[in-house]
């Protein structure tokens, strides 16, 4: 008889517990901000549980669905020619907060830049694997560079530089793993130096709000009234949750002294009313999504299934690094939501669907007893 195998109940119960903690907290951090601008304190945290629903359907969907599937050509190509197409769609239609981010109708909205991520990690996935053996040739280097870069390219022009960042770190990883040789990233590091700075002077010098952020990053204290606001409010947050916290519902820099808490800086609010102990909570979820997701990467039945799995746990885990990151002041202010807590229908229901993908390939390799 065939091995029968369920799928992994402990990267399942870590994503649930991370969800459920998000819609506990876009509760808390939202409710009074909601009232005040949208005049319903329901709003927020509802959209987070509809999303929610949704995103748990489709993984269930994903997670019995044969990961194989996404391997043919036809599917890959055209997943990649529709995020292309809707990234430049965005820009035909009226700016939101400033940015042409968000697809809208009838009172929905979607990022696609949320569907880039899954979308790449795919293509990676298939190409690395069509092209083994020959990673450092530049047949394969050149096309993945300009699918990469073309993504990456379209949402910085959507004034998003964090998710863009996301998707090179993702990448590297998994070139790096497919086995990128060495000469080929001293060649990268060199022939980038001019185009790093070019980039650096036209994306972030050139843009007066991404420069501030820098100099608010080395110095806050000289801006504490303008673009170090944001960060300094969230360093406040945690710094007086403690080892304890303030008590859930009860922070005080939600109160419209942390602008949009529900969102990129959820996790400043965790450790305002959950203190060291919530905040330590959530770098553990995470560190067990890492390890589960990393199994389900050494132990899948085939390379594809490898890069499938590899791609989904880093994307994941390395959105959360950085916006931990942001809201510590360790890095400069990306804009980047936290994976299952920050609120945002899109990314909710992506991170879900992604992970139930990650589920299918665990299984698999558990179906097939690889150690």
């Amino acid at each position: 008889m065939p091995k029968t195998v369920k799928a992994d109940h402990a990267l399942f119960l870590t994503t649930l517990a991370l969800s459920v903690l998000g819609v506990a907290m876009v509760f808390s951090a939202s409710t009074v901000w909601a009232t005040e601008r949208v005049g319903d304190a329901n709003y927020f945290w509802l959209r987070q549980v509809m999303s929610g629903s949704l995103g748990m359907a489709i993984l269930f969907l994903l997670m019995k669905l044969d990961y194989h599937n996404y391997q043919k050509p036809a599917f890959i190509f055209s997943a990649l020619s529709l995020v292309v197409a809707l990234c430049v769609f965005v820009f035909f239609l009226p700016s939101t907060r400033n940015t042409h981010r968000w697809i809208q109708f009838s009172g929905i909205s979607f990022q696609p830049s949320e569907m880039a991520k899954l979308a790449l990690v795919v293509f990676l996935a298939y190409f690395l694997d069509k092209r083994r053996g020959r990673i450092n040739e530049p047949s394969t280097l050149v096309p993945i560079g300009v699918i990469v870069l073309t993504l990456a390219g379209l949402i910085l022009l959507q004034r998003d530089l964090g998710t863009a960042l996301a998707l090179l770190v993702t990448t590297a990883v998994l070139v790096y793993m497919a086995g990128l040789n060495m000469k080929w990233i001293g060649v990268a590091t060199i022939a980038g130096l001019p185009v790093g700075t070019a980039a650096f002077y036209f994306f972030v010098y050139k843009v007066q709000y991404r420069w501030d952020r820098i100099l608010a990053y080395w110095n806050p204290e000289a801006y504490p009234k303008s673009s170090a606001y944001q960060i300094i409010q969230s360093i406040l947050a945690v710094g007086t949750g403690g080892f304890n916290g303030l008590g859930y519902m009860e922070s005080k820099q939600k109160l419209f002294y942390l602008p949009d808490p529900h969102t990129d800086f959820i996790f400043a609010v965790i450790g305002e009313e959950l203190g060291l102990i919530g905040t330590c909570l959530v770098v553990v979820l995470f560190g067990l999504f890492l390890w589960r997701g990393l199994r389900a990467a050494t132990r899948a039945p085939d390379l594809f299934g490898f890069y499938v799995a590899l791609g989904i746990t880093m994307t994941i885990c390395v959105q959360a690094f950085l916006n931990m990151s942001v809201v510590l002041g360790l890095v400069p202010n990306k804009g980047i939501p936290l994976p299952f807590l920050s609120y945002g229908g899109s990314s909710f229901v992506m991170m879900l669907a992604a992970v139930g993908i990650l589920l299918n390939v665990s299984q698999q390799g558990d179906r097939l007893g690889r150690n």
